[in-house]
């Protein structure tokens, strides 16, 4: 068993929660919003939505328009900044950081096993 082998999976989880986490931190913005309960709901439920069709259509491994090279490269930045903004704008410096940090992490497995 290779080092790359021993690390694929450990990198494998930690990409599908961070993932996860885009979504969770889209829906914590919604509702962390000033506004009446049902403009917060709004926000969080179509930040979610909206999250859900674009990993669907092109990040998700059975995408239907799959993207590859820098095309990936730039729905991920965009995918997981999105989601370091949600946490910003929601939970403040130190959670954003931390969510950018294990995206880091991640994005170093990532290479590293490719």
């Amino acid at each position: 068993m290779t080092a790359g082998m021993i690390v694929a999976a450990p990198s494998a989880v930690l990409a599908l929660l961070l993932e996860l986490s885009v979504y969770a931190s889209a829906g914590y913005w919604g509702f962390t919003r000033t506004a009446r309960l049902p403009l917060r709901v709004a926000l969080a439920t179509g930040a979610v939505a909206l999250l859900i069709v674009t990993w669907g259509q092109f990040g998700a491994p059975t995408a239907t328009h799959p993207l590859h090279g820098p095309a990936r490269a730039l729905l991920e930045l965009l995918w997981f900044g999105a989601g370091d903004l949600a946490l910003l704008a929601s939970r403040g410096r130190h959670a954003a950081l931390w969510f950018t940090a294990a995206w880091a992490l991640s994005t170093i497995l990532q290479v590293a096993t490719a």
